[in-house]
């Protein structure tokens, strides 16, 4: 009988092993399924439709509004010229974004979160150099958050084959035009069997070489301020 008992607990104990296996195994499948939870090119997790639309579209909007302010507080011409394109290029951007997901009644956020509105409010104390300066700072930081979320959603081979057509065609350390010399290369949004989700990919895929062109152009500006600001 001892003996007996004693099997059968090593039977309940590899079939619960196995189950556990199991159950992990579906959980980490369904944690790279498009729409649910998933980890994405940049490492960003994605866990749904609605949480990377609600992102994006605070990012879209922090963007704008930085810009604006820097319309009229900048100091340096090429600063208030970057947040003119940052106005016109993410307001339209998360126009599309907003028309692409009007048929499924996904909640669209009304104001910027505490993270951005804590760097307006910084950036409303600054003054012509210092301004320049952390404006163009604050919009690295943004592109490189913009760009890693975006990555999520985008398929990995023509992401990559982008990514070296931009390297190949590279000059002066700057990353060309994607909407002027970058047209025969595209990028594709990761397959998904939902039709919600692919629109939102595809739209991640267009804005992505946009967004890439404005981090290298913000990381120069960022470079140019810092020098202004210490002569």
């Amino acid at each position: 009988m001892k003996r007996t008992g004693l099997l059968w607990v090593a039977v309940v104990g590899v079939i619960t092993v196995g189950c556990s296996r199991t159950e992990r195994s579906k959980t980490a499948t369904s944690e790279h399924r498009p729409g649910g939870a998933a980890v994405g090119t940049g490492g960003v997790v994605v866990k749904s439709d609605e949480d990377f639309v609600h992102d994006v579209a605070i990012m879209n909007m922090a963007q704008v509004e930085l810009s604006r302010m820097a319309l009229s507080k900048a100091a340096g011409p090429d600063v208030k010229s970057f947040a003119q394109t940052m106005i016109d290029d993410h307001g339209a951007a998360g126009d599309r974004l907003k028309t692409a997901v009007r048929a499924y009644h996904m909640e669209w956020p009304s104001q910027l979160d505490d993270k951005h509105r804590k760097t307006l409010d910084e950036l409303t104390q600054k003054q012509g150099g210092d301004f320049d300066r952390d404006y163009a700072e604050a919009m690295v930081h943004g592109h490189q958050d913009l760009v890693a979320k975006l990555e999520s959603r985008l398929d990995l081979e023509t992401l990559a084959n982008w990514k070296a057509a931009a390297a190949g065609r590279t000059q002066n350390k700057a990353m060309p035009d994607p909407r002027a010399e970058m047209r025969d290369v595209q990028i594709r949004p990761e397959k998904s069997d939902s039709e919600r989700t692919m629109k939102i990919s595809q739209w991640a895929a267009d804005t992505y070489p946009v967004a890439q062109k404005h981090l290298d152009t913000a990381r120069t500006l960022e470079t140019a301020t810092k020098k202004r600001s210490t002569n």
